[in-house]
């Protein structure tokens, strides 16, 4: 083994020369142990570079004797080199040393700016100290096989450029709580601003990724890919101006593919597949010129695939996994899409939907379907009409829920066309999935006009706040614990977010309220009741001090509406803000809006004042503070002083992580 060694320095005696300052036998096929002299030989040596071997063993501790060592190309051994004061490169790349990172790296020189350990067999955690680094710009510590958490004080490192921490074992697994920790931290996020080169791929990090990665503007490459990842893909990555590489496969995102993404001019490589990723793909994808490569297979979107720029090649995409697809240039092999007929130049009788998927209904099928729309079927009312239950025995023995509409009263038709005209093209999760509609004759003679929908067999949020209102002996001992509060808060944010700012028209609710949110057996929240809906152009400035408004107010739930519902103000997204935010404080307080100890301006708002909120009582009251006062902030008076969803939706997030402990020792590094 170390006959090569010996043969080079016998037939080429350069361990004993002080003249040689740089030693360079980086990328051959060397291995076996190094000379433990060759720090005495070589006294003078200023750079040693041993990258891309197999050395493995110690390093010689000779080495402190070349007291003038800048730059080392080669773990215990490390120790040694804490002499080493002018010391700005170590690159041990590609060979097979082991052991665990000593923890006294923290004691080698403060001038260190590249450091690179990658493709090397060290286990165990990344040691602290890191952090005194303060002029590093390159940290390699990929293809190893380290564990536990990114060390606290990364986030001193603040003049960090590139780093990767691929293919190892990083689990995010905290043992001492037995829970999992921040990984990928708002916290380091903000003070790594400077990165450009970020790779965390095929690790084990979880939870959801903050939407502070925007802040890493002068990012080029970033890859999270193979992890455990959820929640939305964060919209702040259209922030990151250069990015050109984007690798978020083989994790669990979910909701729609932002159509922002799109602000990406120089992205070249966008791969999402693998994930949980549902709704369209946004058509805005076309514009990118430099885009090269773009991945979305196996993921659960729908709809039109687009046929120019990249979409024109299909060497260049992945669409496989898809079966919702529809369209696209030939040789994808999708089916056609189905073609939507236009308007009518007269007045429209009905209009609607729609979805090739949607069943074709008859009255009869109906009212076959719920025994007759018999009161043993029935499962509410609102403001339009009545709801029942039915098994359509013809498609499966589908269980659906059918909205029967009144059409005796006042705007109970339009409703119906409001309702088909806010679903016929969305898709989310969290919505409320509708299965048909029906526009016919009764056995009477009479009009009739249902919408038939997935039913929810965990019934509305109503009824879980308030179970003690209700005679049902299956739901009056009904309740919900603060993580299920938490998750069906995050539910409907997301929801929202989706109607606001993720369809083709921007979509106001106009009528949120807890009847208006079911939940199917894995208790997930569902928005529905879309009767009172109102599709807003999109917006000519993305301004977040102005919302939307169409041209007509609509009145929605007294209680839930917003105060300028009352004052003649247009419809606006900030009205369902209002809505969520009063929503919010009612599932914290299980007090209704409407309970007779509100009068005048003493509201449910008032009720909950911030100067009584206390955060020393453990990670369950401040996560109920924390959504206290998101809920204070969505109900606001005024309009623009209101929050977005898309911020709520991040806030509530990270509430989950410190509720569950996946922030904590971020928390004790900003106290």
């Amino acid at each position: 083994m170390l006959q090569e060694i010996n043969y080079l320095v016998s037939s080429q005696p350069v361990f004993n020369s002080s003249a040689i300052t740089i030693f360079s036998v980086a990328d051959n096929s060397f291995h076996g142990k190094l000379p433990t002299n060759i720090g005495l030989t070589l006294p003078n040596l200023e750079g040693l570079y041993l990258g891309a071997n197999e050395f493995y063993g110690n390093f010689p501790t000779s080495i402190t004797n070349a007291s003038g060592l800048e730059i080392l190309g080669d773990l215990d051994f490390i120790v040694s080199l804490s002499n080493c004061s002018n010391l700005s490169e170590i690159d041990l790349t590609a060979n097979k040393f082991g052991g665990n990172i000593p923890k006294v790296m923290a004691n080698l020189s403060n001038q260190l700016a590249g450091l690179d350990l990658g493709g090397n067999q060290p286990s165990g955690t990344i040691p602290e100290g890191f952090g005194n680094f303060v002029n590093l710009s390159r940290l390699g510590l990929h293809m190893n096989s380290l564990s536990g958490v990114i060390p606290r004080d990364f986030g001193k490192l603040q003049n960090l450029q590139g780093m990767r921490l691929d293919h190892n074992e990083f689990s995010g697994q905290n043992i001492s709580h037995n829970n999992f920790t921040g990984i990928i931290s708002p916290n380091f996020l903000q003070t790594h601003s400077s990165l450009r080169y970020l790779n965390l791929g095929k690790n084990s990090f979880n939870g959801s990724l903050p939407a502070e990665v925007g802040k890493l503007v002068h990012l080029v490459s970033f890859v999270v890919s193979h992890n455990q990842l959820a929640g939305d893909i964060p919209i702040s990555h259209a922030d990151c101006a250069n990015l050109e590489n984007l690798f978020m496969q083989a994790n669990f995102f979910q909701g729609t593919i932002p159509p922002n993404l799109a602000s990406l001019k120089s992205i070249q490589q966008l791969d999402l597949s693998s994930n949980n990723l549902t709704g369209p793909i946004p058509k805005e994808l076309e514009k990118l010129q430099f885009l090269r490569y773009l991945n979305l297979s196996y993921n659960d979107i729908e709809g039109v695939v687009p046929n120019t720029g990249v979409f024109s090649n299909a060497s260049q995409i992945s669409l496989i996994g898809n079966n919702k697809l529809c369209g696209g240039i030939p040789e994808l092999e999708f089916p056609p899409c189905p073609l939507i007929k236009g308007k009518n130049r007269g007045k429209l009788k009905v209009i609607i939907l729609l979805i090739d998927e949607l069943l074709l209904l008859s009255y009869h099928e109906l009212l076959h379907a719920t025994s007759g729309f018999s009161p043993e079927n029935f499962i509410g009312s609102g403001n339009f009409g009545s709801v029942y239950k039915g098994r359509l025995e013809k498609h499966g023995n589908k269980l659906v829920a059918v909205k029967v509409l009144d059409l005796r009263k006042n705007g109970a038709s339009k409703s119906f066309k409001a309702e088909c005209k806010a679903l016929r093209n969305i898709r989310h999760r969290n919505l409320v999935s509708i299965v048909s509609y029906c526009s016919s004759i009764d056995s009477k003679g009479d009009e009739f006009k249902a919408l038939i929908y997935e039913l929810m067999e965990n019934g509305n949020l109503d009824l879980w706040l308030h179970p003690s209102e209700t005679t049902d002996q299956a739901t009056s001992s009904r309740s919900l614990n603060l993580l299920q509060k938490l998750n069906i808060a995050i539910d409907v944010a997301s929801a929202l977010q989706y109607l606001h700012d993720h369809c083709e028209a921007e979509i106001v609710h106009c009528d949120l309220k807890p009847s208006s949110i079911l939940h199917d057996n894995d208790l997930v929240a569902h928005v529905g009741d879309f009767g009172l809906a109102r599709l807003l152009p999109k917006p000519i400035s993305t301004s977040s001090e102005q919302g939307t408004s169409s041209t007509i107010a609509i009145k929605g739930s007294i209680g839930y509406s917003a105060p300028e519902y009352g004052m003649g103000v247009e419809a606006s997204i900030l009205e369902d803000v209002y809505s969520y935010g009063i929503l919010l404080l009612e599932m914290i307080t299980r007090k209704r809006p409407t309970d007779d100890m509100f009068m005048d301006e003493f509201d449910l708002h008032n009720f909950m004042t911030p100067g009584g909120f206390k955060t020393d009582g453990g990670r369950e009251m401040e996560c109920v503070i924390s959504l206290l006062k998101i809920g204070l902030k969505c109900s606001e008076k005024l309009p623009n002083d209101r929050m977005h969803m898309n911020e709520v939706v991040g806030k509530l997030h990270l509430i989950k992580d410190d509720f569950l402990g996946v922030r904590a020792y971020q928390k004790s590094l900003e106290a």
